[in-house]
C-alpha cells in the first residue's frame, strides 16, 4: 500500500487552519513560486494567467516522477493552496477600491525544490502550454515573521468585517500593522470559489505586525 501524500495544510495546521479569532504567530521562511501583477483581480486576464502559471509549474514538479525525473529528497505531496499578497503604493489600502491594487500570487513549494528544478519545470510547462509566459514566475524564499492571522468564513466581500477583529486584537495586544513599512495583506485560499458556496468559503487572512 502506498504512503499517503504529504499534505502541508494538515501537517502545519498552525499556518493553514487558524481559528476564527485572531491569533499571533511566528511564520517561518518558506519557498514559493511567485507571479506579480496589478489592478482588480475580478475578470482580469493577467490574474487568470498568473493562477494558471503557478498551478502549471507546481503540478509539473509534483508529477515529475511520472516523467522519469528523479529529484533528490522528493516525496509525494498535495500541492499547497494558492496564496495572495495585496498592497497599494500610496494612501490607505481599501477592500472596495481595487483598481490601484498591487498583488503577488504564490504557491508554496517543498524544500527539495531548487533553481535547477525550477528551470526544468519552466521548460516542461513551456512545451506543454506555450501560451503561458513562464518567465513571469520567480522562485524565492519569503520571510514574513511575526503576524496576526484569522480564519475568514464567507465571501471575499465580507473580509472587512473579519479585519475589524484583527484591528481590535492589535490594539488590545500592543501590536502595530507593518503596512507602512512594506507589510502586505496576505490571503490563503482554502476554498475554490468556482465550486464552493460563498457563505462557507474559508480564507486565511494574515498581517505582518510588530510590537509597539
Amino acid at each position: 500500500m502506498s504512503e499517503k501524500a504529504f499534505d502541508f495544510k494538515k501537517e502545519y495546521k498552525e499556518l493553514y487552519m487558524p481559528k476564527d479569532k485572531p491569533e499571533l504567530i511566528e511564520v517561518p521562511t518558506m519557498n514559493f513560486f511567485m507571479v506579480d501583477g496589478s489592478g482588480d483581480p475580478n475578470n482580469s486576464p493577467e490574474f487568470q494567467h498568473a493562477t494558471e502559471l503557478l498551478y502549471g509549474l507546481s503540478y509539473t514538479i509534483k508529477m515529475s516522477r511520472k516523467k522519469g525525473i528523479e529529484i533528490p529528497g522528493y516525496f509525494d505531496y498535495v500541492v499547497p493552496p494558492l496564496e495572495g499578497l495585496w498592497w497599494i503604493e500610496e494612501e490607505t489600502f481599501s477592500f472596495e477600491i481595487r483598481d490601484n491594487w498591487k498583488w503577488t500570487l504564490m504557491i508554496r513549494q517543498p524544500d527539495f525544490v531548487n533553481q535547477e528544478i525550477v528551470q526544468w519545470a519552466k521548460k516542461e510547462l513551456a512545451k506543454k502550454k506555450p501560451e503561458l509566459n513562464t518567465e513571469k514566475a520567480r522562485f524565492e524564499a519569503f520571510e514574513e515573521g511575526l503576524c496576526v492571522q484569522v480564519m475568514h468564513i464567507g465571501p471575499y466581500s465580507t473580509e472587512p468585517e473579519t479585519m475589524k477583529k484583527v484591528e481590535a486584537f492589535l490594539k488590545e495586544n500592543g501590536l502595530r500593522n507593518r503596512f507602512l513599512s512594506g507589510g502586505k495583506h496576505h490571503e490563503i485560499y482554502l476554498s475554490d470559489p468556482r465550486k464552493s458556496n460563498p457563505e462557507t468559503m474559508k480564507t486565511v487572512l494574515r498581517h505582518p505586525v510588530e510590537r509597539v
